[in-house]
């Protein structure tokens, strides 16, 4: 089984835009801006320096819109999954900059000649930080964090100076990481800091077209190619769809306080070890009563590059994901340094998320909890009573 899933990748068809003559849209200066439907706006820079430029939009589910806009004029398109658009963008008045917008083909692997059934070692340290044991190009043991906050394969500035002993590049070039017994191919990228005890980060997108399988009873993490028929008949799963955000997978969940109630699509985060953040800006919005929630701790916390992040740790009366209600959890209120550029989001982390045995389909884009044995255990950061 052993790079099946590579070659499969390679197999799937990327369906294209009949184009006999390319449209053409004009700009004085080189800087562009990409709108895609229900994400942020994305920065572009013209250069008739590359041959191709390529702009890969993130998993699409559906047909979205897209528009390309310069500083003068601008091209507006539909696009479903798989599909590519091809226009030339003349810079002043001169250069023709070839420039292809492309979304990812939908990869499913239900249908393969021999199923995959991976079992493999999966638990969470007293950080609340998940790890799973990998080896990449077939050399080096690493501990990695399955974050599904990130995308790819990245290790910690410390993991490569002292355990990867491998020779490799950064960023351009694929490589083999084996996970249980599947060798999946992926970049590596380099960032400064991942969760406790743990060599980096291991991005959702490995599994895109299977299904994951957390069980934190068992100290599982199963990936599958078909969904097993066990999980469609329990009836103590409950079904949630992803909405995808600037690649990442987000999932409806409702927060309460004081009688004000707020959804939204929160990013599902695995890489998080906290309960719920949540984003001022966003609260504001809502008119939710952040000056009702009892202050329990302010601290400095850090992302991935290292940045400072001033956070809030506060209680929040109740948070719910589908019919199931936690209460008084200690949610952290952001209100700098963004986690995503360009986006004000909520997040729903490993604090909350390891009390459900989880499903990821990432065929069906869909997400199954049920409640474990960690459902009604202390969070990291309890509220003390009489506080």
């Amino acid at each position: 089984m052993k790079h099946i899933l590579a070659l499969l990748l390679a197999s799937i068809p990327v369906v294209g835009f009949s184009q006999n003559k390319l449209p053409v849209i004009k700009a004085v200066t080189n800087q562009a801006k990409i709108y895609e439907q229900d994400n942020p706006v994305s920065n572009w820079n013209i250069n008739p320096r590359i041959k191709k430029d390529v702009f890969t939009t993130g998993k699409l589910t559906r047909v979205k819109t897209i528009k390309f806009k310069t500083d003068i004029d601008s091209l507006s398109f539909r696009m479903g999954p798989g599909q590519r658009k091809d226009f030339i963008v003349l810079l002043n008045g001169k250069d023709s900059c070839h420039t292809s917008i492309q979304s990812p083909a939908i990869k499913d692997f239900s249908k393969l000649p021999v199923q995959i059934h991976d079992t493999i070692p999966f638990f969470v340290n007293k950080f609340n930080t998940n790890f799973i044991r990998v080896t990449f190009n077939n050399a080096d043991s690493l501990l990695l964090n399955f974050d599904t906050g990130a995308t790819d394969v990245s290790f910690t500035a410390d993991a490569l100076k002292q355990k990867v002993k491998s020779h490799f590049d950064l960023y351009n070039t694929n490589y083999n990481i084996t996970v249980g017994h599947q060798t999946y191919q992926t970049k590596i990228y380099d960032i400064q800091i991942a969760g406790n005890e743990v060599d980096g980060l291991l991005g959702w997108d490995l599994f895109d077209g299977m299904i994951v399988e957390l069980d934190y009873d068992h100290n599982q993490l199963m990936v599958h190619s078909k969904m097993p028929k066990q999980i469609l008949q329990d009836r103590n799963y409950s079904k949630f769809n992803i909405r995808y955000i600037k690649n990442r997978p987000f999932i409806e969940t409702e927060i309460l306080q004081s009688g004000i109630r707020s959804k939204g699509w929160f990013l599902f985060d695995l890489g998080y070890q906290r309960t719920v953040m949540l984003d001022n800006d966003l609260l504001h919005e809502a008119r939710f009563p952040t000056e009702k929630m009892a202050v329990i701790k302010k601290v400095i916390m850090h992302g991935v590059r290292g940045n400072e992040i001033p956070v809030i740790t506060a209680n929040l009366q109740k948070l719910k994901l589908g019919n199931f209600e936690l209460n008084d959890v200690s949610a952290q209120l952001l209100g700098q340094n963004k986690p995503m550029r360009g986006i004000n989001i909520h997040i729903v982390g490993t604090d909350i998320l390891k009390r459900f045995n989880t499903v990821l389909d990432f065929q069906k884009n869909e997400i199954y909890l049920k409640p474990n044995q960690l459902f009604g255990v202390p969070y990291a950061e309890q509220k003390k009573s009489g506080t």
